[in-house]
């Protein structure tokens, strides 16, 4: 969740974001049951991840994490899950794209 919120500004084409999520609700729904908890490591989520991986969309997802580090000054936990984001880019941005997906899924039901 912290990543998603952190991802706020990145920059997205609508049109490449809602055929990536197609093919990840594609892939989820080849494995089973679409509403199943998401993983990082998931197909859905690595390929979703894959498909809109962007050195500046990057970069704009570890910027949200370091301006999250400075409001989360009195959250212990939160500023520590956020300082484990920014030690780990590749993880960050397979748990925006988990975001992503997750909101996709909210909105269907």
């Amino acid at each position: 969740m912290l990543a998603w919120v952190a991802g706020r500004d990145v920059p997205r084409d609508e049109g490449e974001l809602n055929e990536a999520l197609r093919r990840a609700m594609l892939l989820l729904a080849a494995g089973g049951d679409p509403h199943r908890e998401l993983a990082l490591d998931g197909s859905a989520v690595t390929t979703l991840a894959s498909d809109l991986d962007r050195p500046e969309r990057r970069d704009a997802l570890m910027q949200g994490i370091d301006e999250l580090v400075g409001l989360a000054g009195r959250l212990p936990r939160v500023r520590a899950a956020l300082f484990d984001l920014a030690a780990a880019p590749d993880s960050a941005w397979r748990a925006y794209a988990c975001g992503l997906l997750a909101a996709e899924l909210g909105e269907e039901d």
